[in-house]
């Protein structure tokens, strides 16, 4: 069965574009040119993966990603805005998008950019089908509890919603717990790729999970920053 891609933009031109691009890739793709149509068809279809632009008639594309992230469809989204502006790149990514990417851009980017993504979650696929034994899975740090398998953690037994890229990230690094990780090893292991020194989206990702995990995010316990080096897990037990 192949993988399919939902890509949602209201330019006739850049569909085509991408459609003929994707399909010549492999790819399944099923598309939408205004934001209703587009966030009815992630219900419906349930595709891999949403290439969504911002600028969209009748639902923009920041509303469609924070409706499908509050059903908890947690499909990977990417992003398409029409001009680097850093108030759409923080918006997208706080309201729940996995990656974000500036028109104009190649097509040959944006495949890269989908493939990177689905290689990344079946290698998480592959390693939890490799581990069958739960207690060996689960990881407990204080009074927070991570399940990989089943993608889902816990704070002083009550669940986290977490986007699937905020798990990611704290999965990361709590596999990696007492370690400081710069921005661009997080880059490197949960994005799997090089954002070309742009690294906003790892502190944008990290300021939302300190929203769901720290009582007080001015004063972390959990996740600490380093300045100039970058960030790491500490363990912490509720008192």
């Amino acid at each position: 069965m192949k993988t399919k891609v939902l890509v949602v933009d209201d330019e006739q031109s850049i569909v085509t574009l991408l459609q003929y691009n994707l399909e010549q890739a492999g790819f399944e793709v099923i598309t939408a040119m205004d934001g209703e149509e587009g966030k009815l068809l992630a219900e419906q279809e349930s595709p891999d993966i949403i290439v969504l632009d911002v600028m969209l008639p009748k639902l923009d594309g920041m509303e469609v990603c924070k409706q499908l992230r509050l059903e908890n469809i947690k499909t990977p989204i990417i992003m398409l805005t029409a001009k680097d502006d850093v108030f759409d790149t923080i918006l997208g990514l706080e309201l729940g998008a996995d990656d974000y990417m500036v028109k104009p851009f190649s097509p040959r980017e944006v495949i890269a950019r989908v493939k990177a993504i689905l290689r990344r979650i079946q290698a998480q696929a592959e390693q939890s089908s490799e581990n069958t034994n739960d207690e060996q899975q689960e990881i407990v740090i204080g009074n927070l509890v991570i399940h990989p398998e089943r993608y889902e953690a816990y704070l002083q037994k009550k669940p986290l919603y977490l986007t699937l890229k905020e798990f990611e990230l704290l999965l990361f690094l709590a596999q990696n717990k007492g370690r400081v990780l710069t921005r661009e090893q997080l880059l490197s292991a949960v994005w799997n790729y090089d954002f070309v020194g742009d690294t906003r989206i790892v502190d944008v990702n990290i300021s939302h999970l300190r929203e769901k995990i720290e009582e007080d995010t001015k004063r972390p316990v959990y996740i600490k920053t380093l300045r100039g080096l970058g960030y790491k897990l500490e363990e912490h037990k509720d008192e």
